[in-house]
């Protein structure tokens, strides 16, 4: 069904759609835009954001709203799973609501409900969980239980050409996983960190440093901070961090090192400039620099293997893409670092719109969407889905890769020369 029918049958039909929003009119009335069905609502509360959003078939985005909790953690000083979980129950209703507003339609003519159900806090995963199952067993829809990194790998195909199969990388506060995305339904892991994730190792030191004291830094997250810091560093009096796992031929990550290096360095910079409790030592952006190119250059080199192992077993064919997704790929050196590497390899990297890789309703959505069309897990009986706090990503390759232990000539990356 197109919008030109869907706007003509609210006047003549009232059991479509009543209220098209002022943005949706216009745009009728300049593109005559198409959408088609399925209309999937995702629910998304893995962890301090509360997303929903409609997606038709095409990847239009009907509507959208997302209430982010980054401030009220940040006076915390990181996310507590109870105030998390209250502050997603204050805003479950209203920001599902409005997702619904915004796109013109009513909760009956929505074809299907995804949620998140894993990984992610437990706590919070379990309140978007119950409000899509009590939206679903009241209007009568299927529920389409998402897996959430799962959906952050392929939030990149609704708005770019990507066949299957291709290799991913996704970073974010709580994950660093490379995996080859087979089918919508089917992942192989080929490596995971075995301690912290990236973006919790850029919070927990962007927080040592009280960064956040500083006015300009003080609303957000320790990622962003320690970027913007580093592109003001002294180049000439930077910081060197070690390789994690250098002799480790295989594709897991380890972010636990730096984070204690970084934490040492913190702590002898402070001493020698005698710095006061609550102020920050003078060139602390040169420690950002030096964290940041620590942190790329690891992820560059395991990402480095994994292409060689995908290359070595002739798993993509043709398909040379690989896919940057999660909160961390915001970063923009990060994502050209990786982009420089994969160039060397003849590989097309890309990375979803930065609203898109931070958690939201679309890539639930969108995943939803993809389901949907294959039937892949569209439950009319769902009590039985519960929230799953820890939970792998599909079929596990990690022995597969240490097995092959393959010694990589690094490349050289433009952006890390003074590294390499």
């Amino acid at each position: 069904m197109n919008i030109k029918t869907i706007f003509c049958n609210k006047f003549l039909n009232k059991s479509l759609v009543t209220s098209w929003n002022k943005s949706l009119r216009r745009q009728f009335c300049i593109s005559s835009k198409t959408f088609e069905r399925p209309f999937i609502l995702g629910i998304e509360t893995s962890c301090d954001d509360t997303g929903a959003a409609v997606v038709d078939a095409k990847g239009n985005i009907l509507g959208d709203c997302v209430a982010s909790q980054l401030r009220q953690h940040l006076a915390f000083g990181g996310i507590i799973p109870p105030v998390a979980a209250e502050l997603h129950r204050q805003n479950i209703e209203k920001v599902v609501n409005t997702a619904l507003s915004d796109s013109g339609l009513k909760i009956e003519e929505i074809d299907s409900i995804a949620v998140t159900n894993r990984p992610g806090l437990a706590l919070s995963l379990s309140v978007g969980l119950r409000y899509a199952k009590h939206l679903a067993r009241k209007h009568g829809k299927s529920l389409i239980p998402i897996h959430h990194m799962e959906a952050h790998a392929l939030t990149v195909r609704m708005e770019n050409d990507v066949p299957l199969p291709f290799l991913s990388l996704l970073v974010s506060g709580g994950h660093c996983l490379l995996s080859i995305c087979k089918e919508i339904d089917k992942f192989l892991l080929l490596g995971e960190s075995i301690d912290d994730a990236p973006g919790e190792a850029f919070d927990k030191i962007a927080r040592r440093m009280k960064l956040r004291n500083l006015v300009e830094f003080r609303n957000m997250s320790g990622g962003q901070a320690i970027e913007i810091a580093a592109s003001r560093a002294d180049k000439s009096r930077e910081f060197d961090f070690p390789l994690p796992l250098a002799r480790s031929k295989d594709c897991q990550f380890s972010f636990s090192g730096l984070k204690n290096t970084a934490n040492r360095f913190t702590y002898f910079q402070e001493r020698e400039h005698g710095t006061a409790k609550d102020d920050v030592f003078p060139g602390y952006e040169n420690l950002c620099l030096g964290l940041l190119k620590g942190i790329t250059r690891h992820i560059c080199h395991r990402t480095q293997r994994a292409i060689e192992f995908c290359e070595d077993q002739k798993i993509l064919g043709e398909n040379r893409i690989l896919v940057v997704s999660g909160g961390v790929a915001c970063n923009d050196f990060l994502f050209t670092a990786v982009s420089q590497l994969g160039e060397q390899y003849g590989y097309k990297v890309l990375r979803p719109r930065r609203k898109l890789c931070t958690d939201n309703g679309v890539m639930i959505a969108w995943n939803g969407i993809e389901r949907y069309k294959i039937k892949s897990d569209v439950l009319e009986n769902f009590e039985h889905v519960m929230p799953l706090g820890k939970c792998k990503l599909g079929e596990s390759w990690l022995d597969k890769v240490s097995k092959r232990q393959l010694a990589c000539k690094w490349a050289k990356i433009p952006i890390l020369r003074d590294e390499d």
